[in-house]
């Protein structure tokens, strides 16, 4: 099967106005790792999160974007429940996560919150049809009769653009573009509020990309959901997000309205970060960082970025700097000299 052609998306983002109180929170989390160390078998610890704190409504997209390592994927994981923090905490509708007993969090939290993965092909299992692989999560949960789950199936099929035929087929006999709309129904047949899409589009082809990012802002504008989509191409998330936040080295250093990210930012790590991935819409001046890059299990003193920042003073190395607030509402950034 071949995906359908799709226009290009266009230039500016539309979407629905996020609703209400956070669905999700996490407040000052930290994620460490022991891990086995270089020297006579002593442990290291490896900083995955620190001090990280965001949150999504409903009927929002939240960006958060970043280089390679710098603890994307560790954040997904706490904000759907797969990874325990190490400190901090994780507020689910103002509660609590790992608070709750472990029978509501796995019947509301895990129906309240999808997920969708970077590879599709490893993400679905290959032995099962696209109908079983989507009525499972129902069958789990105790969903509906049998005939409902079947009619739920349909529905989710139909909201992702999945012609009726591949209920029938393996995820193998799919194209790559729809295994991933496989893998979004699935994050959906729950009727979840927030859906968390780790690098959803990185696996697939250009040509196919644009689809897929249509795909999920139409559901989120049709559905009301929350969305909180990450990635390392800062071009990507500006076209989808609502809100930007910016991730270096386990610390979310600055966030807001994607606006004021992309045309305003505060801390030198994303006006860098900008300045390294060309658009069509703006010209940049491209900063080259310079100096170490840190490691987790040694995060530099202070800023975590100053071994490659050009503003950086002594102050920097001696503490770290704690959320500023910006002149605009909502747009804070980790930085002792912002720009």
């Amino acid at each position: 099967m071949n995906d359908t052609e799709t226009a290009p998306p266009p230039a500016t983002p539309a979407g629905s106005e996020p609703t209400g109180p956070p669905v999700l929170s996490v407040r000052d989390v930290d994620v460490t790792h022991r891990i086995a160390g270089g020297r006579l078998f002593a442990k290291a610890h490896l900083h995955a999160l620190t001090g990280a704190r965001i949150s999504v409504r409903r009927g929002e997209v939240l960006g958060i974007v970043g280089e390679s390592g710098c603890g994307k994927s560790t954040l997904a994981r706490v904000l759907v429940g797969l990874q325990k923090p190490t400190a901090g905490v994780v507020r689910f509708h103002d509660e609590d996560l790992w608070g709750m007993p472990a029978t509501r969090r796995a019947s509301e939290f895990g129906g309240a919150v999808g997920m969708v993965f970077q590879d599709a092909s490893t993400a679905l299992n290959r032995r099962l049809t696209v109908r079983t692989v989507l009525r499972d999560p129902l069958d789990v949960h105790g969903r509906g009769t049998k005939a409902q789950r079947e009619a739920r199936v349909r529905e989710v099929m139909d909201l992702v653009g999945l012609p009726p035929s591949a209920a029938e087929v393996l995820p193998g006999q799919l194209s790559g573009g729809q295994r991933q709309r496989v893998a979004i129904a699935r994050a959906l047949v729950l009727e979840p509020e927030v859906i968390v899409a780790d690098e959803p589009t990185s696996a697939l082809d250009v040509s196919v990309r644009a689809q897929i990012l249509n795909l999920l802002r139409d559901l989120k504008d049709r559905l009301g959901l929350g969305l909180v989509f990450i990635s390392h191409d800062i071009q990507t998330v500006r076209y989808l997000a609502d809100r930007i936040a910016v991730m270096y080295l386990g610390r979310v250093v600055e966030e807001g309205p994607a606006e004021r990210i992309v045309h305003a930012p505060r801390h030198p790590y994303t006006v860098a970060l900008f300045s390294a991935t060309p658009s069509l819409l703006a010209s940049t001046e491209r900063i080259t960082l310079t100096g170490p890059l840190p490691s987790a299990v040694d995060p530099p003193s202070g800023c975590a970025f100053r071994t490659r920042c050009w503003k950086a003073t002594d102050v920097c190395a001696q503490t770290a700097p704690e959320p500023r607030a910006a002149e605009e509402e909502g747009h804070l950034f980790r930085c002792h000299h912002p720009m």
